[in-house]
């Protein structure tokens, strides 16, 4: 059952057309992949989704609800989150207060602190610099802490755009393995990534954007083997 439906999506910014009536959608405990050129409307497609632009035509509809309209914070507490592009950390918050700033639309204190126990085994090392400030942590542990402030929402759906960008290669496999890993516990996940052959790797199905239209779709797997997406995408 699809818990994210896009229908013909149409974007502007002024008089310039970023999504030309793109449709996919993304089911339940899938991973999909998003994959295109820079420019091709892959981060506008989940500022959309996650309620941060507006879309001109076109609607969303998640958790069987259209949410075409929906302010960010709502889309928040229906189990919708977003780990943006840069991580968009509180840098002069200490970890732990980054952490629970991902908690603000719950209210049960108790939850939020078996939900903050299990981040931290997750992610061992927020927990070993929870009192540092988030802007003294290397590149590789941010992005732990965007994704870990998202998870402090307990949602289903979590939308990650370029998670491995600017990162070591080690962290890169590691941050893999954390979507991986999120996704076998039961969270649906959709993956934003200028690396496409990892993103690809980890995926069910994906979309393959090109200025602003979805030009190519199917099994990550098939993607993966395609000489269209070889030559475009994948070539090292």
């Amino acid at each position: 059952m699809a818990l994210l439906q896009v229908n013909n999506l149409e974007v502007y910014y002024g008089v310039i057309q970023a999504l030309k009536g793109i449709s996919f959608e993304v089911n339940q405990g899938e991973i999909i992949a998003l994959i295109g050129a820079n420019g091709a409307g892959k981060t506008t497609t989940l500022h959309t989704i996650t309620g941060l632009l507006k879309a001109k035509s076109g609607s969303i509809v998640y958790d069987g609800a259209d949410v075409t309209r929906t302010p960010g914070h709502k889309l928040v507490s229906m189990g919708l989150a977003h780990v943006p592009e840069g991580r968009r950390i509180f840098a002069t918050l200490t970890v732990l207060q980054n952490l629970k700033m991902g908690a603000f639309t719950r209210k049960d204190k108790g939850e939020i602190e078996e939900t903050l126990k299990m981040i931290y085994q997750r992610f061992p090392r927020l927990e070993e610099r929870k009192n540092q400030m988030a802007g003294t942590l290397s590149g590789g542990e941010q992005q732990m802490l965007a994704m870990g402030r998202a998870l402090m929402s307990h949602p289903k759906l979590i939308v990650m755009d370029e998670p491995s960008m600017g990162l070591s290669p080690i962290y890169v496999n590691e941050i893999f393995d954390i979507i991986q890993s999120i996704n076998k516990d039961g969270t649906t996940v959709l993956l934003v990534e200028q690396n496409a052959k990892k993103a690809l790797s980890i995926a069910d199905r994906a979309y393959v954007l090109e200025t602003g239209n979805i030009v190519l779709s199917g099994d990550a797997s098939d993607l993966l083997n395609n000489d269209q997406v070889k030559k475009a995408y994948l070539s090292e």
